[in-house]
This record gives C-alpha cells, structure tokens and sequence, in this order.
C-alpha cells in the first residue's frame, strides 16, 4: 500500500501514527507528495487532490483520515482505537469531535497565513485565532480532569497531531501560557515513537493541510 502525505499536514501525520502504533511500516509506503498546484501528481491518483490519500494493494483509494486510520486499524482484525459501544461511548466521541474541531480550525488559519500577504483574510484569521485559543481553554480543563489519560486513542493523537507543531508555523498562538495541564500533556505524549517519528520538518515550504 501506498500513502500519500505532504510531511506538514497534521491530518497525514495522524495517519502515519497510526501506521507505527499498528506496526504497519512494512506494509505502508509513505510518499510525500506536492499539492495545491496546476500540475500536482497527485490529481492522478485522487482527483480531490486531498491528503492524505492511501491507495491499497487492490488500487482502491481512501482519502479523509479518519477513514484511512479506521481502514488500517482494521486490517489485523484486532482494532486497538475503535470506540466501545458502551457507557463510555459518547464520551469519547464527544471528546474526539472536540479535538478534531480545533485542529480543523487551525488548519483554516494555517492555510489563510501560506498566502499572499495581499490575499490573506483578516475576518478569517482573527475568527480562527480566537476559536483556537477558546479551544485551548477549553481542552486544558479536560486535560487537567484526566480525560486524555485513558488506554490510546485517536483523540489523543489527533490533540498531539493539533498542537505539537512549530512555533513558527503559527505566529501568535501561545496556547501554552495559559494552558499548564494541557501543555504538560502535549510534552508527555508527544515523547511517543509514533509522534516522535512524524515531527513536521523544521522549515516547511508548505503551512497546514
């Protein structure tokens, strides 16, 4: 199999954490990829352009990343981040629904500050600047209630996929000031091998995607 990524997209690094956390390196080619131009290759492959993209050894594709973790979650028979139909099962979607909202969110602001000076939104950037730091609020008292302390999960590496990212990459979100237990979380978590070995590049020739 194949995936697609482009190496600062937070979505394509949830996937190849999960393709370490599930042991799949052999069986997954990671390919970066470039995106959001006239000509990208990538077109050919996935006509929404989108990564991360996954094509299996049958050649069917898969974007949208929680379809491609579920996918490869499965593909043992012994899925390790499929939530439970029990009590705990609407809380732990209401918890990975609240995570994915923010890094959708500061994707939005990423891909605004990658244009042109000249073509970037305020309205947008100030919208996503205040989401985001209301989020950050909001996810540090559930890391101070222990909520992300639970067996591994696709909440938590989406929130470590969200946040531990480059300063630089974000000029102005200083989410951690405020936000002890919420950082603290971020540093312990993202000692994992499986974020460890996704860090985005130091200079990125491309912002979130």
């Amino acid at each position: 199999m194949e995936l697609f990524v482009t190496l600062t997209s937070p979505y394509a690094r949830l996937v190849r954490a999960v393709i370490i956390e599930k042991d799949l390196q052999d069986r997954v080619k990671v390919t970066p990829i470039q995106t959001r131009t006239p000509d990208s290759p990538l077109y050919t492959i996935n006509p929404s352009g989108r990564v991360p993209t996954l094509v299996t050894d049958d050649g069917t594709v898969y974007e949208e990343s929680a379809v491609i973790c579920d996918y490869l979650d499965h593909l043992d028979g012994a899925p390790i981040f499929e939530i439970a139909h029990d009590d705990n099962r609407w809380e732990a979607l209401r918890l990975e629904a609240r995570v994915r909202s923010m890094l959708d969110g500061i994707a939005v602001w990423g891909r605004e500050l990658y244009r042109p000076e000249s073509e970037r939104s305020p309205g947008i950037i100030a919208h996503e600047t205040a989401r985001a730091f209301r989020m950050a609020r909001a996810l540090n008292s559930d890391a101070a209630a222990g909520l992300f302390d639970g067996p591994l999960s696709i909440a938590q590496l989406l929130l470590a996929c969200a946040l531990h990212i480059r300063e630089e990459r974000l000029p102005g979100f200083a989410w951690r000031r405020d936000n002890a237990d919420l950082s603290a979380w971020v540093n312990c978590f993202a000692t994992r091998p499986s974020l460890a070995e996704t860090q985005p590049p130091p200079h990125p020739s491309e912002t979130v995607r």
